[in-house]
């Protein structure tokens, strides 16, 4: 049988970062099976899009998650990905931002 999933590693790793602001690249990669360089590129992408925010906190970094912004495929125009983020159980601390929500 083949190995797939209908999330993409995209969407994991966001919905991480969503409810684990905290969070290292090396735990992630533990955690969701896929390589630390992997969940490294994906951060780099979802930050160059400025889906997430990282700020530097001591020596760890603190990602923000920006639920406001559009999902990016052609079929999902106009849909935020906060929308998203709750379907998968990810509207944590981080998310605050593009929802509205204060801790």
């Amino acid at each position: 049988m083949s190995k797939w999933t209908f999330v993409t590693n995209h969407a994991v790793v966001l919905t991480y970062l969503a409810n684990h602001p905290s969070i290292t690249a090396r735990q992630v990669a533990l955690e969701i099976g896929i390589t630390e360089r992997a969940v490294r590129t994906i951060i780099a992408e979802l930050e160059c899009e400025g889906y997430i925010v990282k700020a530097k906190e001591g020596r760890r970094v603190r990602y923000s998650v920006e639920a406001k912004l559009p999902l990016r495929h052609s079929t999902q125009v106009g849909k935020p990905v906060g929308k998203l983020l709750k379907l998968l159980g990810g509207v944590g601390r981080a998310s605050r931002k593009g929802s509205g929500k204060k801790s």
